[in-house]
């Protein structure tokens, strides 16, 4: 039988070079502390007898600082960095953490997984943004009792959260009065999902109501009061869900808007990716945007300006900018709540038109 090796420790390589703990510790968090020559001995001890140094989350706690901001949102790790409209968040995030010498950890919480407590329990960092998670997730309990500051994205979230984000319902009355103004009443709305990931089709309105998502409670809403103030009952609005925010989904999706007998004249999408895949689903069928039907999206990411697409346009990289430097400058002690609303505007291409004759 082999002998049983000992795991090398802190005071493994201070014994082997002569040295208390706290110099073998200065050799990696304080080198100003040590002569060259001195610090050299102690790290190619530590090499020779495989000691990987001061644990890392040990040190953060010993500091009280973690030097991380963590990202909470409810989808797969891949997605934030395919997703146009996240990536653009998190690059505004990231630029606010690089200058203040911060790194972001991300945190996914896809649907379905058993792990968040845990996550946010043992979560390494100097505070969250919550970015587009479901108002009753169980992650925010455990978020809130850690007692780290917080930031949200959703505007319909807890009061007591400092809050980033647009005026949704407003903002969507933008792209719907467009069209109404086009003349369209005949409208339909393409979403990714309402109650449950990854189900497509016609969504009701019980299931609309349903909904945990604030996002898309602002976005329907504004719809919907424009479309009922045109004389339009909303319970003949088409809701399809794709399942999924993804391009292939909503092109899939939007056979259930464009190969019916009483096809819509428009088309409201709730992000650009859908819209773009409702746009792709029209030119398999050989319809053109702005004169046999109308798409709207909303973001403006970059791809909907090289595919003409009108939109709603809202500041992605200044929200995470924004998030991000409420987390790491946070309020005094009874300052009050800050809730900070972005502009947005609509940005009208070739994509809508006057409804067809």
């Amino acid at each position: 039988m082999e002998p049983r090796t000992t795991r090398a420790t802190l005071q493994t390589v201070a014994d082997e070079v002569g040295v208390s703990r706290t110099t073998v510790s200065n050799a990696y968090s304080r080198p100003d502390q040590l002569n060259s020559a001195l610090r050299e001995r102690i790290l190619e001890a530590a090499r020779r007898l495989g000691y990987p140094g001061p644990d890392a989350a040990a040190r953060s706690l010993r500091r009280g600082r973690a030097g991380a901001i963590g990202l909470v949102f409810t989808e797969t790790l891949s997605y934030a960095f395919a997703d146009p409209y996240s990536v653009g968040f998190l690059r505004g995030v990231a630029e606010v953490a690089e200058s203040s010498g911060t790194g972001l950890l991300l945190i996914p919480m896809p649907p379905g997984t058993d792990e968040a407590e845990t996550a946010m329990r043992d979560a390494v960092v100097d505070g969250f943004c919550l970015y587009c998670m479901p108002v009753r997730h169980p992650a925010k309990k455990v978020i809130q009792a850690r007692g780290l500051p917080v930031v949200t994205t959703d505007e319909n979230d807890d009061p007591s959260i400092p809050h980033v984000g647009i005026d949704e319902r407003a903002s969507a009355r933008l792209a719907a009065e467009h069209l109404t103004r086009l003349g369209h009443r005949r409208v339909a709305v393409m979403v990714d999902h309402v109650v449950e990931p990854g189900r497509a089709g016609r969504a009701t309105v019980e299931e609309q109501r349903d909904s945990e998502c604030a996002v898309l409670h602002g976005r329907l809403g504004g719809y919907r009061e424009v479309l009922e103030e045109a004389g339009v009952d909303w319970a003949n609005v088409p809701v399809v869900a794709a399942g999924r925010n993804s391009r292939p989904a909503a092109a899939a999706a939007a056979a259930h808007l464009l190969d019916v007998a009483d096809r819509p004249t428009a088309v409201l999408a709730t992000g650009d990716v859908l819209a773009l895949g409702v746009l792709d689903a029209c030119e398999q069928r050989g319809l053109v945007p702005g004169r046999d039907i109308s798409v709207a999206g909303f973001d403006d990411v970059p791809e909907a300006a090289r595919a003409r697409l009108t939109t709603v346009r809202q500041p992605m990289g200044e929200k995470g900018r924004r998030a991000a430097r409420l987390l790491l400058d946070p309020r005094d002690p009874g300052e009050a709540v800050p809730r900070v609303q972005l502009p947005t505007e609509l940005v009208v291409r070739a994509t809508t038109g006057p409804v067809p004759r």
